[in-house]
């Protein structure tokens, strides 16, 4: 995956453990304790950068960045996005580098969960999202606030300074006759609704799911799926009708990387869309088979996400910010305020994302 989802998606901390589960989230109108992320538009095309701020990387380390702030300077539709990493020069590094990175709008709600909606997402798996810009497009606003974070690893022997990840996003302006279609990301985790979405993987076969109800009708345009190694497949069902509407298998990668899952774009000359409402239930479900003969602490990881077009006339639910589950997922997202980064050993690679 990790689809677009937002990419998928999705959010994720080593320091989570760490965290005081009963500090207070940081309140959705002052962000003033977090670092910024700098978005910055390309005065020779339709394309925004959106970077991370630097950290270092030691050699043999994985690097938990806290989330960060900023801000869309445009109003656009988003048809395309890559991620990559950089050093303090300014020259690019492998995207091996790169475990995830992860942005979500803290004003607007997901559409399985009343938590805040991841927007965009990338990972060393991912490579380029891009879709036909004619067609669809995810919606930004000027001055949308945005929390950005992300995860990085180094393998090598070698240390480096002022490490920075970005995401490269090319949109359509504002005012234009196209994209036809606007589109929201969407995701539905096994680990749902909030915390750490890695698991423990047993030795044998593993099944985890998670059952949830859309916030509004609409059509699924695109959708895939992400899992760890050792995973099977990973599926979307109708929970209502007992109706398999999706299913997807990981295809080859090296010995403990990620497998990426193909998308499955559900759109055509004959029609356009997966339609679903709130009337049924959808589950996530994803299998393992864990041939070691040992478990894997946190080996374990099943999301499925895309692209979503509600109904015309939907009225998409207003966040709520007292909501217990929206509170705990914003404080997982954003982590210890005023750390910018934990350092940790790469013994520590199996985590959420």
């Amino acid at each position: 995956m990790v689809v677009v989802v937002a990419a998928l998606r999705l959010a994720v901390s080593a320091y989570a453990a760490s965290a005081d589960p009963v500090r207070p989230p940081v309140p959705p109108d002052d962000w003033s304790g977090l670092e910024r992320t700098t978005i910055t538009k390309n005065p020779e095309r339709d394309e925004l950068t959106l970077e991370l701020p630097a950290v270092d990387l030691p050699a043999g380390t994985v690097v938990d960045q806290a989330a960060s702030v900023g801000e869309f300077p445009v109003n656009g539709s988003i048809y395309a996005l890559h991620a990559e990493v950089i050093d303090e020069r300014g020259r690019r590094l492998s995207n091996d580098f790169l475990h995830h990175m992860n942005v979500m709008d803290p004003a607007e709600r997901e559409l399985f969960l009343p938590i805040s909606r991841r927007i965009l997402a990338s990972g060393r798996e991912t490579g380029e999202i891009r879709f036909p810009w004619l067609l669809f497009g995810a919606p930004m606003r000027a001055g949308e606030r945005i929390l950005a974070n992300a995860m990085i690893h180094n393998p090598t022997m070698v240390s480096y300074r002022g490490v920075r990840v970005r995401l490269l996003l090319n949109y359509v302006p504002d005012h234009r006759p196209w994209p036809f279609f606007s589109v929201i990301p969407w995701q539905l985790d096994v680990g749902f609704p909030v915390g750490d979405k890695s698991f423990d993987l047993p030795p044998g076969r593993t099944e985890r799911s998670y059952e949830g109800s859309p916030a509004v009708a609409g059509k699924l345009i695109v959708i895939g799926g992400h899992m760890h190694e050792y995973g099977r497949t990973i599926e979307f069902w109708d929970a209502t009708t007992g109706k398999r509407l999706w299913h997807g298998e990981p295809g080859p990668a090296p010995p403990g990387e990620p497998s990426a899952v193909p998308l499955g774009k559900l759109y055509g000359l004959t029609g356009i869309g997966l339609r679903i409402t709130p009337a049924h239930r959808y589950r996530v479900r994803v299998i393992y088979e864990n041939p070691t003969g040992h478990p894997i602490p946190n080996g374990g990881m099943g999301v499925v996400g895309g692209l979503f077009m509600p109904d015309r006339k939907a009225v998409w639910p207003a966040t709520n910010e007292t909501d217990s589950l929206y509170q705990q997922d914003l404080r997982h997202f954003v982590g210890p305020v005023g750390r910018q980064a934990v350092t940790l050993p790469m013994s520590h690679m199996h985590m959420e994302h």
